[in-house]
């Protein structure tokens, strides 16, 4: 099985969920930091389809149960104001084209074995995509300097992880024109109003029934949910 083959799966997938009703709203890229890939044993990028249903709010309560034992990841939301068309898309076109960033959490939701699996068994499984939690300050693109961008990610109230945006690729930014880039081959691009998840600048944090997570981006403010 090759990476195109399991692509051609996901959208399968995608295609049947959008039939059923469910509304595709923007896209999660993985695998993007060098915490992720030694965590996986993966070391190239995937990318995930996300829904309307994925997307939940700060201080919400995730019902563990729902998913396949979550874990959960620190990252940057990137919200489109314009479209991005590849292939030739660059850092300075999705910067042009972001109407603002935000903070998020993503719930994996990992749906194969997790020995031995590959990076086609990873694409094919949606990107293990299972939803994604928003909150703290959305800011302008270049209100902040985006690669400097950190966060403590706590498990109650215990400091499990730490990271900076400049993990995922040098800038999180370059995350989205790869995704540009690489779902033109695809004959996709993205929408404008998509949320694309950009990639964990932390390794993935697993949770139980009970816990609380808590994601402090300091300036950027917090992310917070528990499961029940």
């Amino acid at each position: 099985m090759t990476v195109e083959d399991s692509y051609a799966v996901q959208q399968l997938w995608r295609r049947r969920n959008e039939e059923a009703g469910r509304t595709l709203v923007g896209r999660k890229i993985g695998l993007t930091s060098k915490a992720m890939q030694d965590a996986t044993g993966i070391t190239e990028p995937d990318y995930g389809a996300i829904f309307d249903d994925m997307i939940l709010e700060t201080g919400c309560s995730v019902e563990w149960d729902q998913y396949t034992h979550p874990r959960v990841e620190v990252e940057l939301a990137f919200v489109l104001k314009e479209g991005l068309k590849g292939p030739g898309v660059t850092i300075f076109d999705v910067l042009k084209a972001t109407d603002y960033v935000v903070p998020a959490l993503e719930i994996l939701d990992s749906r194969i074995e997790m020995e031995g699996r590959t990076i086609v068994d990873t694409i094919s499984d949606n990107a293990a995509m299972g939803a994604m939690v928003i909150g703290g300050n959305p800011v302008k693109p270049d209100a902040v300097d985006l690669r400097w961008v950190s966060a403590i990610l706590y498990k109650n109230q215990t400091v499990e992880e730490t990271g900076v945006a400049a993990g995922v690729l040098d800038h999180p930014a370059n995350g989205v024109h790869w995704l540009a880039n690489k779902i033109a081959a695809h004959g996709d691009s993205l929408k404008a109003g998509d949320i694309i998840l950009a990639g964990s600048f932390t390794r993935p944090l697993w949770v139980h029934k009970g816990d609380t997570v808590h994601a402090d981006y300091g300036p950027l403010g917090s992310v917070t949910c528990r499961f029940e």
